[in-house]
């Protein structure tokens, strides 16, 4: 099966695009949705995060704080690199299972941090959805009502735009409305179902 590894930085509108391809009867798997399974209360990856970074990460309800656990990774270096040590390897883990149990032409596998993981090898094509930074803030901002600075934190954690799209193999422009994405996916679809039919021919 043709695996699409769609990624993107944040508020570029990776969830917009999954969804115009679900709605094409695409399989998607998405790492963020998965992220957010592994961390539920009672799940193991909880209990890890837990003992790793303190009571104060889980609120009364037992749930993860995402906004504190936030600030303290994106404040330390070394504690954004003990939360991937949790997460990262459940999170392929997941994914792998859930693409055994997939029969389909091609699927998307939508991986934020594709690239900062270093596993672009789990992929067949990188799939980019892409917008200015200015834009990324913006929505962001809007969205998540963070601040600018923020943003611009998580931003600069990420690789940057121009390492994205040297590395494309197609990229789906989300710059402004008037941009169709609806039609980008289409186009992009076709392509894939197209390749999908010779890709694993030998």
């Amino acid at each position: 099966m043709l695996k699409i590894g769609l990624t993107g930085g944040i508020g570029c509108g990776k969830s917009t695009v999954s969804a115009i391809f679900a709605e094409l009867a695409v399989p998607v798997i998405d790492a963020d949705t998965i992220s957010h399974d592994l961390v539920a209360p009672g799940r193991p990856a909880l209990v890890l995060i837990q003992d790793v970074f303190g009571a104060d990460v889980i609120t009364s309800d037992g749930t993860l704080d995402r906004a504190k656990l936030r600030g303290i990774v994106f404040a330390d270096p070394q504690a954004k690199k003990n939360l991937e040590a949790i997460l990262h390897p459940l999170i392929y883990q997941a994914i792998q299972t859930q693409l055994e149990q997939l029969h389909s032409a091609y699927c998307l596998i939508v991986i934020p941090l594709l690239f900062e993981t270093n596993m672009t090898h789990w992929v067949d094509r990188i799939l980019v959805v892409d917008c200015p930074v200015e834009q990324q803030i913006a929505r962001v901002v809007g969205r998540d009502k963070l601040t600018v600075e923020q943003v611009q934190a998580i931003i600069n954690s990420q690789v940057p735009r121009s390492v994205r799209l040297a590395d494309a193999d197609d990229v789906i422009a989300n710059m402004q409305i008037t941009d169709n994405l609806a039609e980008q996916v289409k186009k992009l679809h076709n392509l894939y179902i197209s390749l999908s039919h010779h890709y694993y021919q030998d």
